[in-house]
């Protein structure tokens, strides 16, 4: 049974009001909280509850998968495996995430590993949500990995988004793409107090005519720390693409190194950085609509994450 607060964290992270229709899988404190089905996705449980194995039939457009997991228990620490085998000429949409709501003084941890094997010239949508919350002193702990293997021709849009509430994470995302393939991810964090974010990208562009566009936009406030590492690997004749835009506030740091290598003489590859404050011109513009300073740096920064 899901109580008013797992439903608010099931609205943060995956925009859930009620079941949804389709597939999907809902993950509680360890334990399936619900799951459906469609004729051409099913969902089935690893050994030991240890995750799931996602089927999506060739063929198969316009569906969805819902897979969100929730921790309400304080001091509560999971390893999830979840593994995505997308058959060939599909188009669908994958909404993931997770919440903690933690009261206690112990740490509560989310550590998910989702592997996706995307068939032929098939297009993926992936959203991934992380939110924590509670008025406890316990840190809430998330380290997401994500690894992809595409296929010919097939296409990843990777939207993930971390906002309020994770105190520490490490994000790790590994890709291989063979010939005409093309990842898009874009990333989006803010983190204050003294949180802790780090993100690393490895892309391999091994097929001709692959591509990667790879762009992460972060804001550190007070005393938090943020790092982006990125390697995009130009093996073929490919284009690939890896840059951080971050904004500075407080006593925040970021740090990124965003990396590139032509390993082939077709390889067409850029990268950079951009690391700063808010500019004093934004701000007055906005002041001068009868906004404080305060609201003015919110609305700067909505704008900036959205």
């Amino acid at each position: 049974m899901i109580d008013q607060i797992e439903k608010n964290l099931l609205k943060e992270i995956a925009d859930l009001h009620s079941i949804p229709e389709g597939a999907y899988n809902i993950r509680k404190n360890g334990a399936s909280e619900g799951r459906g089905q469609s004729a051409n996705i099913t969902i089935e449980s690893k050994a030991e509850g240890k995750g799931i194995d996602i089927y999506v039939k060739p063929g198969t457009v316009n569906e969805s998968v819902h897979i969100p997991v929730i921790i309400s228990r304080t001091g509560y620490e999971e390893v999830v495996y979840n593994d995505f085998h997308i058959g060939e000429n599909c188009d669908i949409v994958i909404i993931a995430g997770c919440g903690i709501h933690n009261t206690g003084s112990c740490a509560s941890r989310h550590d998910g590993v989702h592997t996706f094997y995307v068939g032929k010239n098939s297009k993926v949508v992936y959203v991934e949500k992380h939110y924590g919350d509670g008025e406890g002193t316990g840190e809430n702990i998330m380290n997401p990995k994500t690894v992809l293997y595409l296929e010919e021709g097939a296409h990843v849009e990777m939207n993930t988004t971390q906002i309020k509430g994770v105190d520490s994470t490490v994000r790790d995302t590994q890709a291989e793409l063979k010939k005409g393939a093309s990842l898009v991810v874009t990333e989006k964090i803010m983190t204050h107090g003294r949180q802790v974010a780090k993100t690393n990208f490895v892309v391999d562009l091994n097929g001709e005519g692959s591509s990667a566009h790879v762009v992460s936009r972060s804001v550190a406030k007070d005393s938090s720390h943020q790092e982006f590492n990125s390697l995009v690997n130009g093996n073929a004749k490919c284009a690939g693409h890896t840059e951080c835009d971050a904004i500075i506030m407080d006593q925040g740091t970021v740090s990124a190194i965003p990396r590139i290598n032509a390993n082939n003489v077709n390889a067409a590859l850029v990268h950079e950085a951009v690391i700063g404050k808010i500019a004093g011109e934004q701000l007055i513009k906005f002041m001068t609509l009868g906004l404080s300073e305060k609201e003015a740096e919110e609305q700067i920064i909505s704008g900036f994450l959205k």
